[in-house]
């Protein structure tokens, strides 16, 4: 299959039942200790700072009106 030749929609499709036979099979996606660094990092600033930040609603708002 070429997926090229596949519409966006299909190429989503496609996406989706990847991800979902991964979920499917319990797997558990292993993070760097860069991402847990980061991870670690972000949660020591958010503690420091509740207030800080941007909440979902508005990353999601700024994201789809680009």
């Amino acid at each position: 299959m070429e997926i090229q030749s596949l519409t966006v929609s299909e190429r989503i499709i496609l996406a989706e039942a990847l991800w979902d036979s991964v979920v499917a099979e319990g797997s558990e996606i292993e993070l760097t200790d860069a991402q847990k660094l980061e991870l670690d990092r972000r949660l020591k600033s958010f503690e420091q700072d509740q207030d800080r930040g941007s909440s979902w609603v508005d990353v999601k708002a700024r994201v789809l009106s680009k």
